[in-house]
């Protein structure tokens, strides 16, 4: 785990209200369909797939806004379906999760563990950045979790 501070980058981005029960509701499909717009739009991606979580707390019955983000090189688009924004620097506290989604928990609850025992204060923002997604194999799949700091 480390404490780092993230470059600011341009995206197109899918925002809605959601819960934890309804998340998979949005796995795979928006990122497709962000793909495809991009092409559609002949932008350049420029990295992953990013989720951003605002109000999260871990209740199932919990609404918070879920974002997915797809980095790009162009700024002032004009997208179907989505939005464009620039994404500001974010401090936080990062951590890499190997495998399967389903035990993300467990990393999420390290990451608690090490903010508490380092007394350090969380924002209501967190983020994850599926650098390798491997719908297939569940166990290839590599996750950069980052929980936001003040």
């Amino acid at each position: 785990m480390t404490i780092k501070e993230t470059f600011p980058f341009n995206a197109l981005v899918f925002t809605t209200m959601t819960t934890l029960p309804q998340l998979a509701d949005h796995v795979g499909h928006v990122a497709k369909a962000m793909y495809q717009e991009a092409a559609r739009l002949s932008v350049m991606p420029t990295g992953a797939i990013h989720w951003k979580y605002t109000g999260i707390d871990g209740n199932p019955a919990t609404v918070f806004e879920l974002e997915i983000w797809l980095p790009i090189q162009e700024r002032d688009i004009i997208a179907e379906g989505f939005e464009w924004k620039h994404i500001p620097s974010f401090k936080c506290l990062s951590l890499i999760h190997e495998g399967d989604w389903e035990r993300m928990p467990e990393a999420y609850q390290k990451a608690m563990d090490y903010v508490a025992a380092h007394q350090l204060t969380m924002t209501s923002e967190c983020r994850e950045i599926y650098q390798h997604m491997d719908f297939e194999v569940a166990s290839h799949n590599v996750t950069e979790i980052q929980i936001g700091l003040q």
